[in-house]
């Protein structure tokens, strides 16, 4: 089979850049080792309860600020409803809260009440890094990685705020924590902002370059931290939208093992079927190790490559617990996001970014239920542990994150109705992220920006995006890195690229809080709504009962219903379509039937589709 271009990974970032070129009416392919697109953004179930796999803090959806996928949405014209955060987030440090307020200088009257002997300069700090964030990244808007920047662009800045853009680039080989302190002496606030860079950036203040420093410490306040309606199934789930709706393939369920080659350059794909994909062009969208690690023949690159991409240094390992407890143990007030800080004083177990997203999306669960995802480094040897070394581990380390947030929800043990732990191993396995180091290489000077994968690499026609990129980690910087990675190919072949246009028309819909099951599907027809809706009560099981080992994705196209891709989804049951009798054995089998009595409704939304296409 032959396209235009190949993605390989269906993460943020490969779902950007594939949806990008589908809308300039190339021929694309996207394929995924998972039977879900979205890699850490993304959803799975527990009988009706809705549980994010891990990237929900998210930015980039708003009217100001680098908002990324904003643009993105406002260019592919596909309409995504959003929920806006009252505040950012909250921080507990020492035992007391921090709201991360929208109005920064709220937010530096506020971190002033923690640092009184360090309140001038907070204020000053905040000052000088937001007009270097307005010169640098709002004034001037690119959505371009670095490294694909057109230099009449940089000129632009360069020549409208020279001061600050040379301030800017100044930074680029420093530490955070050089630039710190140049505003602060106490220590204890050093230990605060150390925080923040191993949240937003898995590194210390030593490590973070100041560059990055610079922009993450005040972006947030600009955008604000959001959150798709209806759970993160949205996000990836209009990419995929638009990619089918526009001619392209979701290859799902199956992995790259190798990339070919022909005449020295890349020409397509190997799949762990043995079956081979050819295109024009590639794009990259996974982790530097498995690059140069696994998908490249060594007779294409040198030692010396092989060796840079061996010794990218990884964040840490990430372990997730998900959890399902009684509405009352969260006490009102409590906000969408929190930082729980174990120990002010370096990085450890305690270190915990809790989720209760249904504070804000009623949707997730039952009125008397709150999900809870606690995500935090790990520091034990998951890797070589035997079998049953490993499923113990699991018991102790979801025994401990429970513990973790018993302190801050006292009663939250006793009022479990539902816990699961993800372990590195878990993540690898789903998303292919090495070691479970969800973030890819930490962004560390020596190993930051412009040396990190480029968008463009050794060959004309292989191009990379995602974390081991130069934009590095966090749902916007992915993001761009797709952006940038298909922009590089239209300009390769001569189509235009995405670029920002003043007065574009908005395609985000931010929505009112508390979003509830009444509120979603309001923009769509009647009849459509009602489809979704039916559509939406399926479990998403990994191993899908319904349809056993008969190859009709009923999983795949329930998904795409629920999204409102019902062009993907009669795609998908094209692919391998079930006479009636089959559709009637799926319901029996269904595991909404053997849970609640009543299956997902899937002789109706086949119906549907079917009819929707005559």
């Amino acid at each position: 089979m032959a396209y235009d271009v190949i993605v390989i990974g269906g993460g943020l970032s490969g779902l950007t850049a594939a949806s990008l070129l589908a809308k300039r009416q190339l021929k694309v392919a996207v394929v995924e080792k998972s039977y879900n697109p979205g890699g850490s953004c993304g959803v799975f179930k527990r009988g009706p309860v809705t549980f994010d796999n891990g990237a929900a803090m998210l930015y980039g959806f708003g009217p100001g600020g680098f908002n990324a996928h904003r643009f993105v949405f406002n260019c592919l014209e596909e309409p995504i409803d959003i929920i806006q955060h009252d505040i950012l987030y909250t921080v507990i440090f020492e035992g007391r809260k921090i709201p991360f307020w929208l109005e920064i200088e709220r937010f530096a009257d506020e971190l002033s009440e923690v640092f009184p002997n360090e309140a001038a300069n907070i204020h000053r700090f905040y000052r000088d890094m937001s007009v270097l964030y307005q010169h640098v990244m709002v004034e001037t808007p690119t959505y371009s990685t670095p490294d694909e920047t057109e230099p009449i662009a940089g000129l632009k800045s360069l020549l409208k705020h020279p001061i600050s853009y040379a301030k800017f680039l100044g930074y680029l080989n420093q530490s955070a924590k050089s630039l710190l302190k140049k505003y602060f002496s106490d220590p204890k606030i050093f230990n605060f902002f150390d925080k923040l860079t191993s949240t937003y950036c898995y590194a210390t203040v030593e490590e973070a370059p100041a560059i990055l420093a610079a922009v993450m410490f005040v972006d947030n306040h600009f955008g604000g931290s959001y959150y798709p309606a209806g759970s993160t199934i949205f996000l990836p789930g209009k990419l995929e939208k638009v990619i089918e709706e526009n001619g392209g393939d979701m290859i799902l369920g199956h992995e790259v093992t190798s990339i070919l080659f022909e005449n020295g350059k890349p020409c397509g794909v190997q799949l762990d079927d043995g079956s081979q994909l050819h295109a024009s062009d590639l794009i990259y969208s996974g982790t530097v190790w498995n690059l140069y690690g696994k998908l490249i023949d060594q007779a294409y690159t040198t030692q010396k490559r092989r060796d840079w991409a061996k010794n990218m240094v990884p964040t840490y390992p990430s372990v997730v617990l998900y959890t399902v407890v009684d509405r009352d143990i969260i006490p009102e007030g409590t906000q969408s996001i929190e930082m729980l800080v174990g120990n002010p004083d370096q990085l450890d177990e305690r270190e915990v970014t809790a989720y209760i997203l249904s504070i804000d999306d009623r949707t997730l669960c039952g009125d008397d239920e709150h999900t809870v995802l606690a995500i935090g480094p790990t520091f034990e040897n998951w890797q070589d542990a035997d079998e049953g070394t490993y499923r113990q581990m699991k018991k102790n380390e979801q025994a401990r994150l429970i513990s973790v947030l018993e302190k801050r929800f006292p009663g939250f043990a006793s009022s479990l109705r539902h816990a699961e732990v993800s372990t590195p191993r878990t993540i690898e396995r789903y998303t292919m992220k090495n070691g479970g180091a969800v973030a890819g290489p930490k962004q560390m000077l020596g190993q930051h920006m412009f040396r990190r994968l480029h968008t463009r690499s050794e060959w004309d026609n292989l191009f990379c995006c995602g974390e081991s990129t130069v934009m590095g980690t966090g749902t916007p910087t992915v993001t761009t890195s797709g952006l940038s990675a298909a922009n590089a190919v239209l300009k390769k072949i001569g189509l235009e690229p995405f670029v920002y246009q003043k007065d574009m028309k908005n395609y985000v819909n931010l929505v009112e809080k508390p979003f509830t099951n009444d509120m979603l599907y309001a923009s769509y027809p009647e009849d459509e709504r009602r489809i979704m809706r039916l559509a939406k009560e399926c479990r998403l099981c990994e191993h899908p009962a319904c349809t056993g080992h008969k190859p009709t994705d009923i999983r795949g196209i329930m998904r795409r219903v629920t999204v409102g891709n019902f062009t993907g989804a009669r795609k998908a049951w094209l692919k391998a379509p079930a006479d009636l009798a089959s559709l009637e054995t799926f319901e029996q089998h269904c595991i909404r039937r053997a849970e609640e009595g009543q299956p997902v409704a899937i002789k109706e939304v086949i119906a549907y589709i079917n009819g929707k296409q005559t």
